[in-house]
C-alpha cells in the first residue's frame, strides 16, 4: 500500500532530475533577454517589481516545460532560492518591528529635535549622522520608513525645505548601510554567497564609511548653504514617548545577543540567518507572554502583536522578490550563462592587464575598479538588489580565476552597489521607498533635484572606495586599517577644530 503511494511520487521526482537545463546560446540568450527585460521594466517602473519579477519566472517555467529549451526546473528553483538572505531580512524585520512597538525610534528622535535646539544645521547633522548608525545595525530600508515622517514633521518644526533633511538621511542610510552584512540589502545577499562574516564586514568597510560621511558633512553644508541663513527657529514640542519599557529591555537584550552571534560567526560556524532568527522567535514569544501577562483576551481576540509584527512589520512583498529574483538568476546559472559572462569579464581583464603590462596585483586591482565603477554605475541605473544578484555569481567565477587577496573582488561589489545606488531616485529601494513616503505627504523631489545632489556626492565616495581598494590590494588589509584609523582620527580632529572656530566667530559676531 505504501510503495502504491511512494512509486508515483518516485516516478515524478526521476522524471524531474531526468530533466536538466540545456546550456546552448539559444537559451543562453532568452535567459539574458529576459533578465535585460527584467532589469527594463523595473527601472521604468512600469508594474509592481513583485509581479515583474513574478511574471518573468513564471515565463522561465513555461519554457521550460513545453519547449525544447530547459532554463530551470522547479527543483532547480527550490536549490537557487537562498534561505539565509530570505530568513535573516525576516527575522531582523521582525525585531525592528518589535522595537518599534515600544516607541524607542519616536523617543529617539525627539531626542534629536530637543538636542538640535531649532538650528537647522545641527539637526541636518543630527539626522543624517543617526540614521547612518541605525541604518548599519537595521537595514536602511526599515530605517527610512520610520525616519521619513519624522524628518518632515522636523523639517517644518525648523521652517526648512523638508529635502533639506531627507536627501542627505536618505544618502547617509545608503552609506551607513554599506558598513555591516545587514545594512543593505546587496551586502547580504554578497555576505551570504561568499561566506562573508558580520565582524569582516565592520572590520574592512567601517572605516571607508566614517571618511564618507565626513565628506557627506561637509558637501552637504556647502550644497545647502543658502538654506541656512535665516535664524534659529525653536521648535515646537516633539515628545516621543517610550511605551513599553519591559520590552524594549527585552528587545535590546536580545538584539545584543544577536549581534554576538553575528560576531562569533567564525566560531560558532552559524549562518547570519540562525542568530537572527533565534533572536527574533525569542523576542516575539517574549511580547506575547508579556501582552499575556496584561490582557486577558478571548479565544477569538488573541491580537496580540506578534500578528502585527508578522503581518505589518515583514516586508513580505519585498520577501517575495528576492526569492523570484533568486530564480531567475538561478537559471542564468543553470544555462551557463553567468559562466559565458564570467569568462568574457575575465578575458577583458586579463588582455587589459597585457596591453598595460600588468602585474598579478595590477591585474587584481583592475578588476576589483572594473567591478566597483561598473557596479555603481548599473545600480544608479537599476535597482542595485537584482543587478547584484546577478553579479554574484560571475564576481565567484572571478575570484577563482585571478591571484592574490580576491576578497576586495567582493569589497568592490558591495561599495559599487550600495554607493551608486545614491547616483539616481532608483538605484536603492530606499531612494524609491523615501520618495514615495514623502510624495504621499505632499512634497515632490524631482529627479532632477535628487541627481544634482546626488550624483557629486556618489562619484566621491566612489574616489574614497578606489583609495581604499588599491591600498587593500597594494599595502594589504592590516597597514590599510592601521592607515585609515590615523587618518579618520585626523580627520576627526581637524574637524573639531574648524567647528570650534567657527563657534568662537558666531560667539564674537554682534
Amino acid at each position: 500500500m505504501i510503495a502504491g503511494h511512494l512509486l508515483p511520487l518516485l516516478l515524478a521526482t526521476t522524471g524531474e532530475e531526468a530533466l536538466t537545463a540545456t546550456t546552448d546560446p539559444v537559451s543562453q540568450t532568452i535567459v539574458g533577454i529576459i533578465i535585460v527585460s527584467v532589469f527594463a521594466l523595473l527601472a521604468f517602473e512600469k508594474a509592481h517589481r513583485v509581479l515583474i519579477v513574478f511574471t518573468a519566472v513564471a515565463l522561465l517555467w513555461g519554457i521550460t516545460y513545453l519547449t525544447p529549451y530547459h532554463l530551470i526546473t522547479f527543483q532547480g528553483s527550490q536549490g537557487a532560492l537562498d534561505l539565509n538572505v530570505l530568513l535573516l531580512l525576516a527575522s531582523m524585520m521582525a525585531v525592528v518591528g518589535v522595537l518599534k512597538s515600544t516607541g524607542v525610534f519616536g523617543w529617539s528622535v525627539g531626542r534629536l529635535v530637543s538636542r538640535a535646539q531649532g538650528n537647522p544645521l545641527v539637526l541636518q547633522r543630527l539626522v543624517f549622522w543617526f540614521t547612518a548608525a541605525v541604518s548599519a545595525l537595521a537595514d536602511n530600508v526599515t530605517t527610512v520608513i520610520f525616519m521619513t515622517p519624522m524628518a518632515v514633521v522636523m523639517a517644518r518644526q525648523v521652517k526648512v525645505r523638508p529635502e533639506f533633511l531627507l536627501l542627505p538621511m536618505v544618502l547617509a542610510s545608503n552609506i551607513g548601510g554599506t558598513a555591516t552584512l545587514i545594512g543593505d540589502p546587496p551586502n547580504i545577499l554578497i555576505g551570504s554567497a561568499a561566506n562573508i562574516s558580520f565582524l569582516s564586514f565592520i572590520v574592512n568597510l567601517t572605516i571607508p564609511v566614517v571618511f564618507m560621511m565626513i565628506i557627506l558633512e561637509w558637501y552637504t553644508t556647502r550644497y545647502y548653504r543658502n538654506d541656512l541663513k535665516g535664524p534659529a527657529v525653536p521648535p515646537g514640542e516633539i515628545e516621543g514617548q517610550i511605551t513599553d519599557v519591559p520590552l524594549l529591555r527585552w528587545a535590546l537584550s536580545i538584539s545584543g545577543l544577536i549581534f554576538v552571534g553575528f560576531i562569533t560567526h567564525s566560531i560558532t560556524g552559524m549562518p547570519a540567518a540562525v542568530p537572527a532568527a533565534i533572536g527574533a522567535a525569542l523576542l516575539l514569544l517574549v511580547q506575547d507572554v508579556l501582552y499575556l501577562r496584561r490582557y486577558r483576551p478571548s479565544a477569538s481576540e488573541r491580537k496580540h502583536g506578534m500578528l502585527e509584527v508578522i503581518e505589518k512589520e515583514i516586508e513580505w512583498p519585498t520577501l517575495s522578490f528576492f526569492a523570484f529574483l533568486f530564480i531567475a538568476v538561478g537559471a542564468a546559472v543553470e544555462t551557463g550563462l553567468i559562466d559565458t559572462l564570467a569568462q568574457g569579464l575575465a578575458s577583458t581583464i586579463h588582455g587589459g592587464s597585457d596591453m598595460l603590462g600588468l602585474t598579478e596585483m595590477g591585474t587584481l586591482a583592475l578588476g576589483a575598479l572594473l567591478i566597483l565603477w561598473v557596479a555603481a554605475v548599473v545600480s544608479a541605473l537599476i535597482d542595485n538588489i537584482p543587478f547584484v544578484a546577478v553579479s554574484i555569481p560571475i564576481v565567484a567565477q572571478l575570484t577563482g580565476d585571478l591571484q592574490g587577496n580576491t576578497i576586495v573582488l567582493w569589497w568592490a561589489l558591495s561599495l559599487g552597489a550600495c554607493l551608486g545606488g545614491n547616483g539616481s531616485p532608483i538605484g536603492a529601494s530606499a531612494n524609491v521607498t523615501v520618495l514615495g513616503l514623502a510624495e504621499r505627504d505632499g512634497i515632490k523631489i524631482t529627479f532632477a533635484d535628487f541627481l544634482r545632489y546626488g550624483v557629486p556626492m556618489t562619484f566621491i565616495t566612489l574616489l574614497v572606495s578606489t583609495v581604499f581598494i588599491l591600498m587593500f590590494i597594494y599595502a594589504g588589509p592590516n597597514p590599510t586599517h592601521l592607515i585609515g584609523g590615523i587618518g579618520l582620527a585626523a580627520s576627526f580632529l581637524i574637524r573639531g577644530f574648524f567647528r570650534a572656530r567657527h563657534r568662537k566667530a558666531a560667539m564674537a559676531t554682534p
